[in-house]
């Protein structure tokens, strides 16, 4: 099979200061301050951006990959679904100045700017054969040792890549905030969740205030630089009555409201009848500038493949493994027993929400670094210290 690389490169940024970054921070702002929503470029947190093509057998895939450095073991991280190779762009930076590493992050099929020619299948074993072959048109038959680090989706598809042997010179595996027990309790709620949130925005920072105000990132510089990965223009414009208003239009509009409410009478009832017109003049809205790159919904016949017999799964792996939850309540049997016969590493990271390296990523890179080092898997750099004095 043959297979070729193309290189898509921007100039590299200067490395950024060690601890440099606000990145745990929720970013609070003074009073009558108002945060900054713009988006923020690849290029403040990578020094490259690649696309690897994969030429297959009756067609050619596009993976669109972010990496930093060129000595060290690799850290080839794998986002969660719906999300893009930008939700690791602050925790890339910070662990690339405190380790000896090389950090590639890459676009999943049908997510973020890769494109392939399938991008409807979505199964484990065709996602872990697609980071195979991504491994081997990057490196060749001698690849550099590698630590596979999923998040979510990511961590699954890091699992079953392992499991599948498909990484000859892998190191260790990180898996973030991804536990069967849980995972498969959430599947039934998931299409809820989703039909819950908006189908449009009306610009790029509209998608980045609405997933932190929601909630969704927690983590304001983050959300910046990673929702340009979850969202695109609109190829057709069309009338859509699903577009997203601001969080303070919305409130604004329900002071107007209340005002219109206290006033009473006759003037009460004009204000309310405008009020009424206002909103039906919004749902004729003829313009759809982003919604989402992914219909996460349409991947459902995936998911359980995703996640069922993934505790086992992991725990079969041979290599020293690091399991980075949200809350210790994800922990499933299989993994609790796991745990207490010291199977794999585990460390809980409160205070997060399910994006745990995009909430936090100081403390995700911190463990991770940690992690590294005590295996000896690499050395530290830019004056980093170690949470075991042991390291």
């Amino acid at each position: 099979m043959e297979k070729n690389l193309h290189l898509n490169r921007l100039p590299s940024r200067p490395p950024l200061p060690a601890r440099g970054i606000q990145s745990g921070s929720k970013m609070r702002m003074g009073p009558g301050r108002k945060r900054d929503f713009s988006p923020v470029p690849w290029s403040q947190y990578f020094e490259n951006m690649e696309d690897v093509e994969v030429e297959n057998e009756t067609s050619t895939d596009t993976f669109r990959i972010y990496s930093s450095g060129s000595e060290g073991p690799v850290l080839l991280l794998l986002h969660g679904g719906g999300h893009s190779a930008l939700s690791w762009a602050v925790f890339s930076a910070v662990i690339f100045n405190w380790i000896k590493c090389r950090v590639v992050a890459v676009d999943l099929r049908a997510h973020g700017d890769t494109t392939v020619n399938n991008s409807e299948d979505l199964s484990a074993e065709t996602m872990s054969k697609d980071i195979g072959k991504v491994i081997e048109v990057l490196y060749g038959e001698n690849p550099p040792p590698i630590m596979l680090i999923g998040h979510s989706m990511g961590g699954a598809i890091a699992v079953h890549t392992a499991a599948a042997n498909l990484v000859p010179s892998l190191l260790g595996i990180c898996v973030i905030d991804v536990v069967e027990g849980t995972a498969m309790d959430a599947l039934n709620s998931m299409q809820n969740f989703l039909r819950s949130r908006p189908k449009t925005f009306k610009s790029l920072e509209n998608a980045i205030e609405w997933s932190v105000k929601s909630g969704q990132i927690r983590n304001l510089e983050s959300a910046r630089v990673s929702m340009g990965g979850q969202v695109k223009k609109c190829e057709d414009p069309v009338s859509n009555p699903g577009i997203s208003k601001t969080i303070i239009e919305e409130e604004e509009e329900e002071e107007e409201e209340e005002e219109a409410e206290g006033e009473g009478g006759e003037h009460g009832n004009e204000g309310e009848s405008n009020n009424k017109r206002k909103k039906e003049d919004d749902l004729e809205v003829k313009e759809c500038p982003y919604t989402w790159r992914i219909e996460l919904a349409k991947t459902e016949k995936y998911w359980d493949g995703w996640f069922r017999g993934l505790s086992s799964l992991f725990l079969s792996c041979s290599v020293p493994k690091l399991l980075l939850l949200a809350g210790v309540d994800r922990l499933d049997k299989d993994l609790t027993i796991g745990q207490m016969q010291g199977k794999f590493q585990m460390q809980v990271l409160p205070q997060c929400g399910h994006a745990v390296h995009e909430d936090a990523p100081e403390k995700v890179a911190e463990a991770l670094a940690t992690f590294m080092v005590r295996h000896k898997f690499t050395e530290t750099k830019g004056g980093f210290q170690c949470m075991f004095p042991a390291c």
